[in-house]
């Protein structure tokens, strides 16, 4: 199968759509051609303007006609715009849609053409981001090479629980919020607080671009014996509260599947 990338198509010209077109565009003296959906208007249109290499198109079909690669980026509860689109057997589609299928997607589209479903975040937009596809597709592949990283997977079992790691995000935010909010209460201007936890785990996220060390390993040369990280470690991310969190995941798996 062909690795090339060539022109690229987004339908769903969201925070995701823009993160594409900007870890695609900038600064990138090869950057490819983008066409982009009417949808979300205001801005396709912003960023038709910043790169040269990107263009709006007068609908989705246009998209499609005018890209080898079509990456869909619409809510789920949108994807019913996409009943109707004709996608040449010869296109290949990206999905960033969570929680569909691939034969649903096909079968929505009704096409023949390759199906790849992922999980893109908008850090894309920095380059930074390993997605997860499946099934692997070299044109796939090459473009989230592009832009952090690809992690193909063989089955859509596999996805799920990709799909279901990427559902704590927003329960690091929190944690990291409730840590700023905690040291508010005791005195310290809110600002100040959230400077230093944001600095604090920063520094974290550096430490895990090392992959010559396991995470395991990588929480004991944080921690001493006896020490305040142990402390925290033991006395709240108990076994009870591991479980806890292995019941939540296992439900979320459950469901996506």
């Amino acid at each position: 199968m062909d690795g090339a990338v060539g022109s690229i198509g987004i339908i769903g010209v969201g925070e995701l759509g823009r993160a594409f077109v900007e870890g695609l565009s900038d600064g990138v003296a090869d950057a490819p051609e983008i066409h982009l959906s009417p949808r979300g208007a205001r801005t396709a249109a912003e960023l038709a303007r910043r790169y040269p290499n990107a263009r709006v198109c007068a609908d989705n079909q246009d998209v499609v006609d005018r890209s080898r690669l079509v990456i869909i980026a619409v809510r789920p509860q949108d994807r019913a715009a996409l009943a109707g689109l004709r996608v040449d057997a010869d296109k290949i589609v990206v999905s960033a849609v969570a929680g569909v299928a691939i034969d649903e997607l096909r079968r929505t589209l009704g096409t023949d053409a390759p199906v790849v479903r992922t999980i893109p975040l908008p850090t894309v937009r920095e380059r930074r981001s390993v997605t997860v596809t499946c099934p692997s597709h070299p044109a796939v592949d090459t473009l989230f090479d592009r832009l952090g990283g690809a992690l193909p997977v063989a089955d859509e079992a596999d996805f799920g629980v990709f799909s279901t790691l990427t559902g704590t995000l927003t329960t690091h935010y929190a944690y990291l919020a409730t840590l700023a909010d905690w040291a508010a209460r005791q005195g310290i201007p809110a600002e100040e607080a959230a400077r230093y936890v944001r600095g604090l785990f920063q520094g974290v996220g550096r430490s895990l671009g090392d992959d010559t060390r396991s995470l395991t390993q990588l929480a004991g040369d944080h921690e001493t014996p006896k020490g305040s990280n142990e402390r925290i470690r033991t006395t709240w991310f108990d076994a009870s509260n591991s479980a806890s969190l292995t019941a939540a995941l296992d439900g979320l798996l459950n469901h996506l599947r």
